[in-house]
């Protein structure tokens, strides 16, 4: 008969909760990192090239400026840190155990995104939607505590995406010779509108509308001045407007 000694630790319980949600952080760790470096392991996107669809269509009017996707370097650097904070500090913590499951498919997902957007332009807008769904799911089950290490770093991600879901869903429709260049255009940016106001309102987190705001500014850049770019101008005041007061709300 096995003498217990009351100085062992206790033995392992594989059903412990708490082990389940160390690894899920750990999952969401691998898969920012991940992420993060896939851009350094691809050729470098940026958009899909005209030859990629039966109908050449250069710089659709849909696509922002380019200065406007500087603002990945900081959702990258964003989403690592926060991964990081996460299992570190916040491993067993419930409410983060809450939305790890859909960001890490969204991560997962992005991760191996910019290889396949780079052979098959359908494939991929059908894959950004499901990133761009992964981190609304994430940020709406996102605690109201540690807003600057997890709601605002997914809210930034999750607000760009919901603008480059629109604007590659636009191309590709432009690109199959379903709508001419500046209809479909029109389409995407009425979407990514659509779809951001009224998120924007229930979501907690200011940096959503921000990073769908400023890809609007970036629209309205790439095609100033016109009626086009006036437009995207409109919903661009919205959208940081929305961020604006947001934020003074957050510090009242």
């Amino acid at each position: 008969m096995t003498e217990i000694n009351p100085n062992d630790p206790p033995p392992e319980n594989p059903d412990d909760p708490r082990d389940t949600a160390r690894m899920k952080a750990v999952f969401v760790v691998i898969a920012a990192v991940a992420f993060f470096v896939s851009p350094f392991l691809s050729e470098p996107f940026t958009g899909f090239e005209p030859g990629q669809m039966p109908v050449e269509v250069v710089e659709p009017p849909v696509t922002p400026a380019g200065y406007a996707f500087s603002i990945w370097g900081v959702i990258y650097i964003w989403l690592v840190a926060s991964a990081l904070f996460g299992l570190v500090k916040r491993d067993t913590a419930p409410d983060w155990d809450a939305m790890r499951w859909p960001l890490f498919l969204s991560l997962a997902v992005g991760a191996a995104w910019i290889p396949i957007a780079l052979s098959s332009p359908v494939t991929a807008t059908v894959l950004i939607w499901v990133m761009w769904a992964g981190a609304v799911w994430a940020l709406l089950r996102a605690p109201a505590r540690d807003r600057g290490w997890l709601a605002w770093p997914i809210g930034l991600y999750a607000g760009w995406l919901t603008a480059a879901s629109s604007v590659a869903t636009a191309t590709v429709v432009m690109g199959f010779g379903l709508l001419a260049p500046m209809t479909a255009s029109w389409a995407g940016l009425a979407l990514a509108l659509l779809i951001a106001l009224p998120l924007s309102q229930r979501l907690r987190a200011p940096t959503y509308a921000f990073a769908a705001g400023w890809a609007a500014v970036g629209i309205a850049v790439a095609n100033w001045p016109t009626l086009y770019g006036f437009a995207a101008v409109a919903g661009a005041v919205l959208l940081l407007g929305q961020a604006a007061r947001q934020g003074v709300a957050l510090r009242a």
